[in-house]
């Protein structure tokens, strides 16, 4: 009534569980006031609950959630999970889950490349046995997010907790500078530095989590990414080939000189790869010979020469968003310099590749690629 935005925490897991790695979500308000919510984890599908509208009206009430719809059982997360945090100086041992599944850690490292020094936050999961012990010797994906002006939260993903407990790798989500959640200069420090200043902070986080946990084989790291993650997952493969042995890409962009006058979101390929207020929002216009080499300078398929990587690429047919051609030009490129790769195309998904039977078809061959190549 007043305008006034109250945070409210509340807890839908009967035991008192680590919290700070919680994710709540408010899904709507019902007629009489009540708020539907739902609370997920890394490893943890949805759980829905209600709290009443007395508990919301009175900031002196403890919140009390009503659970509507429990935890779901999940092929993919149905074992217990553990969160601990660690950071750049904090090397050695910590807990461990119970009971089979994952356990989680949250890391983070402030680079030292770029004009804006802020943190760079990731969220490592790592697969452990029937004992709740993590594994040993396991492989790395890591996980750029797409956006690139979004985030990865501590909310359930149902693709990755797959890969993690069923094909027992290591998963790496990386918040890097540019993220959404942590501050404006540093999300606006992305624009005109893409293809730098994103990649450089994926390898150092990377790099980083090598170092602190010696559970992760060094020699068997891949990367997995859409949209602005698959810019990321080209740019590691050709940037730091020595590295990222494996990728898979989801309607990546691969050329931004060759995208931006075939996409509907011309002003992200100025923006962010020519700087701010570099886009004429007033009218449009093809771009200049100095502006066309400067996007195609920061895009991955400048260093497709360096690619050594067996790469999976998946295309959405009806992807407006970022063209077709962009992955098929990337496919072409690395089949003509003997590249091991393959192509899976969608005829009636766009961006996302999100219809059930194509996205099931689409995770079960990222697992598939990075067992027999990683």
């Amino acid at each position: 009534e007043t305008g006034e935005i109250k945070a409210i925490n509340f807890n839908l897991v009967e035991k008192d569980l680590l919290m700070n790695e919680a994710s709540q979500t408010l899904l709507c308000l019902t007629s009489n006031g009540d708020a539907v919510v739902s609370q997920s984890q890394p490893y943890r599908p949805p759980i829905i609950g209600i709290i009443p509208y007395k508990f919301l009206a009175d900031p002196l009430c403890k919140v009390k959630p009503t659970l509507l719809l429990p935890q779901i059982p999940s092929v993919t997360a149905s074992t217990k999970f553990d969160c601990y945090e660690r950071g750049e100086e904090e090397l050695g041992e910590t807990g461990r889950g119970e009971g089979g599944g994952s356990a989680c850690h949250l890391v983070s490292i402030t680079p030292s490349h770029g004009d804006v020094k802020s943190v760079v936050q990731g969220i490592l999961l790592l697969p452990t046995n029937e004992h709740g012990v993590e594994e040993k010797n396991v492989p790395l994906i890591v996980v750029p997010h797409g956006g690139p002006h979004s985030c990865t939260t501590s909310s359930y993903a149902p693709s990755y907790a797959y890969l993690c407990e069923h094909g027992k790798y290591a998963i790496l989500h990386v918040n890097y500078r540019g993220s959404a959640g942590f501050g404006q200069t540093p999300l606006e420090s992305l624009a005109g530095n893409v293809g730098r200043q994103d990649i450089d902070d994926v390898y150092q986080l990377t790099k980083r989590v090598l170092y602190s946990f010696t559970d992760i084989d060094s020699s068997r790291v891949g990367i997995c990414g859409g949209s602005h993650g698959g810019f990321l997952s080209g740019h590691a493969v050709g940037q730091y080939p020595e590295l990222f042995k494996v990728a898979a890409m989801r309607n990546p962009v691969t050329n931004i000189a060759t995208m931006v006058t075939s996409t509907d979101i011309p002003d992200w390929c100025y923006v962010e790869a020519l700087g701010k207020g570099q886009y004429d929002w007033k009218r449009f216009k093809g771009p200049t010979p100095d502006e066309l080499t400067k996007m195609w300078e920061a895009s991955p398929i400048a260093h497709i020469d360096s690619v050594r990587a067996p790469t999976l690429i998946a295309i959405g047919k009806s992807d407006k968003r970022v063209p077709p051609s962009q992955g098929l030009e990337y496919y072409h490129a690395l089949r003509s310099s003997g590249i091991n790769t393959k192509l899976l195309l969608y005829d009636d998904d766009d961006h996302a590749i999100d219809q059930v039977q194509s996205e099931a078809d689409h995770w079960i061959n990222i697992k598939q690629w990075f067992d027999e190549f990683l």
